[in-house]
């Protein structure tokens, strides 16, 4: 019966955002992007012999999640077409090129008809859903169909559904895995109880990510013109009210220091704004060069896909987004070894909550508790650095883990056959 309920719901999310498509953007592109997907897809595998490996991520978080996989798989199983699917188009859109995957698509809402075409369409080897991804539909083909199904890098909580007395719907959902690895001990204990054992504490494949971008950061002569032997603060995913701690801490601090601000939507209006409100001298990353830049106190970034980059240059990181939707990625900037600060809504964030109680990360309530933390740090930072930069590689190798269960499915399926 609640399936009947789930479907209805499936169905009234999907007219909502066509009703708001002339107001959102988001909206638009989601229903765009799904309008004659069978026929899309059916062109793109047009011709293809080659067994698929369907991977879906939420949205971009989670492709990063699943990125270290993505590329294992293709390297273990070079046979194989890899199709890559997203809900969200925050994913979608910036990573529609990726060439790590042969396909990539949206994926079609969660209704029977849809699920049940794309799977016959797609017709996976094996199938892998990322962190928090649970569509029913599409579980329920899948397992009818024997195809083996891994979610990855998952983590549960006690007040999810699935752990509610009125749960079972959600509960009966996990059945349609053949395994599914997570990020933590209180995930493996939480499924265990509820009767779920085909569970492996893997750890999250973020830290296998944040590795691979560490070792392959490329040099940017103008940060390190700008950084002139300074100790350094990168302010990354840096939001409005991130800016309203942090600028009158910068208009005060006497002390040498060098910050790169990299906002994290570039608005043009926001960025001079901001260095409006500012007393010493900055710049934008667009507007200076090598020769020029030493002579700011400030960077502001003005463009996109340089911050994991930028941390390499940092003995300092300040990670924006917890004081309003979520923290943003502070494992680019940890594996580089430096102490962290944040806002205070970063519960949710395991790698965050890890770092506070290790003494490497620090949460801040305003500017008060910000310049406290900071002054602490600058006088010593070396224990912090150390701690988080160790943190990140002790937690390399969920992706190891996720291929090992892999080669297994398969290999079962092979015998099967």
């Amino acid at each position: 019966m609640f399936s009947s309920f789930y479907n209805t719901g499936i169905f009234a999310y999907q007219t909502l955002l066509r009703l708001v498509t002339p107001f959102n953007p988001k909206a638009k592109q989601w229903v765009e992007g799904r309008q004659n997907w069978a026929d899309a897809l059916t062109q793109k595998l047009a011709g293809n012999t080659a067994p698929i490996a369907w991977f879906h991520a939420a949205s971009l978080g989670e492709f990063e999640q699943g990125r270290p996989v993505m590329e294992a798989f293709r390297q273990q199983y070079p046979t194989y077409k890899i199709l890559l699917t997203f809900f969200s188009p925050s994913g979608y859109e910036i990573r529609k090129n990726y060439a790590g995957a042969d396909y990539i698509l949206y994926l079609p809402a969660d209704t029977p008809a849809n699920a049940r075409e794309f799977v016959q369409l797609v017709s996976p080897q094996i199938a892998f859903f990322i962190k928090y991804e649970f569509w029913y539909n599409y579980l329920r083909e899948l397992k009818a169909a024997r195809i083996p199904v891994i979610s990855f890098s998952a983590i549960f909580r006690p007040d999810q559904l699935f752990f509610k007395p009125h749960g079972t719907f959600y509960r009966n959902l996990l059945s349609y895995f053949d395994h599914i690895l997570v990020q933590n001990q209180e995930s493996v204990g939480l499924l265990q109880r509820i009767g779920v054992t085909n569970v492996t504490l893997a750890g999250d494949t973020r830290f296998d990510r944040v590795a691979q971008v560490a070792e392959a950061k490329k040099a940017i002569p103008i940060a390190q013109a700008f950084k002139d032997s300074l100790p350094l603060l990168v302010v990354g995913s840096a939001w409005q009210s991130d800016m309203d701690i942090l600028i009158p801490f910068l208009n005060q601090f006497n002390q040498p220091l060098k910050v790169i601000i990299a906002p994290h939507d570039v608005h043009e209006e926001e960025i001079e704004r901001w260095r409006v409100q500012l007393t010493k001298p900055s710049v934008r990353f667009s507007q200076t060069d090598e020769l020029t830049v030493s002579a700011a106190d400030i960077l502001f970034i003005d463009n996109v896909g340089m911050l994991s980059s930028l941390y390499q240059y940092g003995e300092f990181a300040y990670i924006g987004g917890a004081f309003g939707k979520g923290l943003h990625n502070i494992l680019e900037a940890a594996t580089f070894g430096m102490p962290l600060f944040f806002g205070p809504s970063y519960i949710k964030f395991q790698e965050a909550v890890d770092l506070v109680a290790e003494g490497a990360a620090f949460p801040v309530r305003d500017t008060e508790t910000f310049i406290q933390a900071f002054n602490k740090q600058y006088i010593s930072q070396a224990e912090a650095a150390h701690i988080s930069r160790a943190y990140v590689q002790r937690n390399i190798g969920a992706t190891a883990k996720v291929m090992q269960i892999t080669a297994a499915l398969l290999l079962s399926e092979r015998v099967k056959e």
